[in-house]
């Protein structure tokens, strides 16, 4: 291999691969840690660890260190580790493919990823101290990154899919795709098309992972509730192809510029309506839920039980974030309080927290 070329693709990837490693962990410093998530530490390690393969690849380039085997060595363990802190982050990812769920989020994750790890590990050192390879086992690291690649396609798509960013889940898709075949021309093939192959897939792969971060920095973005008073309520109504009526509100007040559209069951609609024209009632603006196991005697209430509530702010959640992209206790707790208020006396009665001069009817 030219002393030149070697040079160059070293220096290029130390230096790209140790800038996206500080800025990842800038980005962790002032978000991420805040969050307790190690998620990015995790990956901006594994391109830390591509930044001193290149190191590597320049001491070989300028014959601080001489043999191709002794470089080859040192590219596997560095592509082990990789590898390793890649898989060490997926727990911490929010979304991940249900089939793969129970292995990730599960107690032997660790086990599942560190046993094999140590059996590529084992021969690539022993190539290093013996200076031949180990029997049939032949660059164990391309191995360890096919292993690698089947939970981290996975994840990806499932966390840029769950952000309705599919366009980046078919780019992380062809990344991918790229990094086996470069794994490929590893196991057989000229050292100036792996190389090619390598830095394509490394800056596709880098890419992504800031794509990543971008896209959890949005989604912290958009989950913010606004406050009651910044709140606005809009009814109308639309007809569909087929000529019927279709329920529609509009939230404004979230980050963004425009509001938030959303299509509501006829019943949900009207209770909330029914809300809204209470809310703006000059009388009496509390709406009043009918105690549990009671037998009304005819009497009349605004709301048969609680969980007519629940479902209404259900249905808003889905139609903000999309279904299943919500969680209890950052979502629907912090809708509930901003958009309802329960009396003072906790007797049963509930009202809209939006100030009637936001709500449009």
């Amino acid at each position: 291999m030219e002393t030149d070329l070697l040079a160059f693709y070293g220096w290029w990837q130390f230096a790209v691969c140790t800038f996206a490693f500080v800025s990842l962990m800038a980005i962790w410093w002032h978000i991420g840690k805040k969050q307790q998530d190690l998620g990015q530490v995790w990956l901006a390690l594994s391109l830390l660890a591509w930044g001193f393969s290149g190191l590597i690849e320049v001491f070989f380039a300028y014959g601080i260190f001489k043999g191709d085997l002794y470089l080859d060595g040192w590219r596997s363990i560095f592509s082990l580790f990789n590898s390793l802190f890649i898989l060490l982050a997926l727990p911490w990812f929010r979304y991940l493919p249900k089939p793969l769920l129970p292995l990730i989020k599960g107690g032997h994750w660790g086990y599942i990823i560190g046993i094999p790890f140590l059996f590529c590990l084992g021969p690539t050192l022993h190539k290093l101290i013996a200076g031949r390879a180990y029997g049939p086992i032949h660059e164990p690291d391309v191995y360890y990154a096919f292993f690698t690649l089947i939970f981290l396609a996975g994840v990806l798509w499932e966390s840029f899919a769950r952000r309705r960013l599919k366009m980046l889940s078919y780019l992380s898709l062809v990344c991918i795709l790229i990094i086996l075949v470069a794994q490929l021309l590893k196991l057989g093939s000229s050292a100036t098309n792996l190389l090619l192959f390598s830095a394509i897939f490394k800056t596709s792969l880098i890419m992504l992972f800031f794509a990543l971060a971008l896209s959890w920095v949005k989604e912290l973005a958009e989950n913010l509730i606004p406050k009651s008073e910044n709140l606005s309520l809009t009814f109308f109504q639309e007809k569909n192809d087929s000529g019927k009526n279709l329920a529609w509100i509009s939230l404004g007040g979230f980050p963004g510029t425009a509001s938030r559209k959303i299509l509501l069951t006829p019943s949900l609609y009207q209770l909330l309506l029914l809300f809204a024209k209470r809310k703006k009632s000059d009388v009496e603006n509390w709406l009043e839920i009918r105690p549990k196991n009671f037998d009304s005697n005819g009497r009349e209430y605004d709301i048969n039980d609680h969980n007519q509530v629940k479902r209404l702010i259900v249905s808003l959640l889905d139609g903000l974030y999309g279904k299943g992209n919500w969680s209890k206790e950052q979502h629907l707790v912090p809708l509930k309080n901003v958009l309802f208020e329960m009396s003072e006396s906790r007797d049963r009665k509930i009202r809209l927290a939006i100030p009637k001069q936001n709500i449009f009817l």
